[in-house]
């Protein structure tokens, strides 16, 4: 019996990494590292998380296990092609390495994922960056393993198969995507976290907020075109197994970010719970993929005029990327609405179960998200970072070069579009 012939996509994907969860999970990674055979391991962080003493901590776990750890600090913070370029360098002139640990934010995961890609593969960062802006190059085999243990809870790239980067000729900010960048191990220790700032802690928790919402409400998987097996990526629109994560997610953010921003030293529950939301959205995101709030994103961090955000570090301008990610969502989920008005009501009540019902509808997920950035100080739309009106037509090419989020919108958004959800962002509130 032949098959059918199919024109609707009928398949979707899922995957996450295996994780270790929980209060001191951190002091078992030399256990772990040990049984994938490594000899020898270089750790990537930046200087903050270095600074705080936790990545020579893993390297003596490390040694404990006869593991030679190495530390590499050079990772910044929003990487670029030129701070990638640079770690990828340093490893290659250090040897051979049987495997990778990750500590720290998203940047330190990047990071370190394209030094696994780019020291175990051939080629160099741009062979592997997504099109248009790069060739797009699958990796040809199996990478090293990488640990990843995030010290802030928002990425979720500890469970991600992307990476995040700017192209500063550019000024713009795109990835590489491959289900081979995903992480061997997921360690999950909310402890790592209670230090964070409030303002660190409030855009991280955005870019959770952001997976979640967009996840849940991307286009639906059966809504694309038939591929072919080769052609399949890492965001195949939202599916019966990333709702489940996103829902929880938001459930988790509903009762503890707020607590975390602003208890966050002494409330480890909060902090747990934010960790966990992280990772849980990150499985969501990172499979059925976002849209318009994190495309705008790229430019708006891309194109920084001269913001410096408290909290993090005041050497250069930048919009770190839990903000840029939020400052256009209420409006980009105004126009995404009628695509799936009951997706977007439910998130909304996810989010704040006790919120004031809106005459209009569309208002009710915009209003829950305006709520919660007022609360914790995020920036009042583009403008709070330092954009104005006519700021807009410089940032739509940016967006406009994200298709492969874009496309993932359930709503398509013309150059039109894009430009009227960033003038009506200049201000949320």
């Amino acid at each position: 019996m032949s098959a059918p012939e199919l024109t609707e996509e009928t398949i979707f994907t899922w995957g996450a990494p295996p994780l270790k969860f929980g209060a001191g999970a951190v002091d078992e990674v030399g256990f772990e590292m040990s049984a994938y055979g490594a000899h020898r391991v270089l750790i990537v962080t930046d200087s903050g998380v270095h600074g705080l003493g936790i990545p020579q901590r893993i390297a003596d776990n490390l040694r404990r296990y006869k593991i030679e750890a190495e530390i590499f600090d050079g990772v910044h913070v929003e990487p670029t092609d030129d701070s990638m370029n640079k770690a990828v360098e340093y490893a290659r002139a250090q040897g051979d390495w049987d495997g990778f640990v990750a500590v720290g934010g998203g940047s330190a995961i990047d990071t370190a994922k394209a030094i696994n890609l780019l020291t175990t593969c051939s080629g160099e960062l741009m062979d592997y960056i997504n099109p248009p802006i790069g060739s797009g190059r699958v990796p040809d085999g199996a990478l090293k393993p990488l640990i990843a243990i995030p010290t802030t809870a928002g990425t979720g790239s500890e469970s991600t198969a992307m990476c995040v980067l700017d192209i500063l000729s550019m000024k713009v900010k795109t990835g590489i995507s491959s289900w081979r960048l995903r992480p061997t191990l997921a360690v999950i220790d909310p402890l790592l976290t209670l230090s964070l700032p409030p303002q660190v802690t409030a855009a991280s928790g955005m870019d959770i907020v952001c997976h979640a919402v967009e996840s849940y409400t991307a286009r639906w998987y059966t809504t694309f075109d038939r591929k072919q097996p080769e052609q399949r990526v890492t965001y195949c629109g939202s599916n019966p197994v990333s709702d489940l994560w996103c829902e929880r997610a938001m459930q988790l953010l509903a009762r503890s970010f707020r607590r975390a921003v602003h208890e966050g030293a002494e409330n480890l529950e909060a902090r747990s719970d934010m960790m966990m939301a992280a990772t849980f959205a990150g499985m969501g995101f990172g499979n059925s993929g976002v849209h318009i709030p994190h495309a705008n994103a790229y430019p708006i961090a891309g194109m920084v005029k001269d913001y410096i955000p408290e909290g993090y570090p005041p050497d250069e301008p930048m919009v770190p990327h839990g903000q840029s990610v939020s400052l256009t969502a209420p409006e980009a989920f105004r126009f995404s609405f009628e695509s799936a008005p009951e997706r977007h009501l439910k998130a909304a009540a996810l989010m704040d179960p006790d919120a004031e019902k809106h005459n209009d509808p569309r208002e009710q997920l915009p209003s829950v998200l305006i709520s919660l950035m007022r609360d914790i100080d995020i920036p009042n739309g583009i403008g709070g970072v330092g954009y104005t009106e006519s700021d807009v037509p410089d940032l739509v090419p940016g967006t406009m070069k994200q298709q492969r989020l874009l496309a993932t919108c359930p709503r398509t958004p013309t150059e039109e579009d894009i430009a009227a959800i960033l003038t009506k962002s200049v201000q949320n509130w």
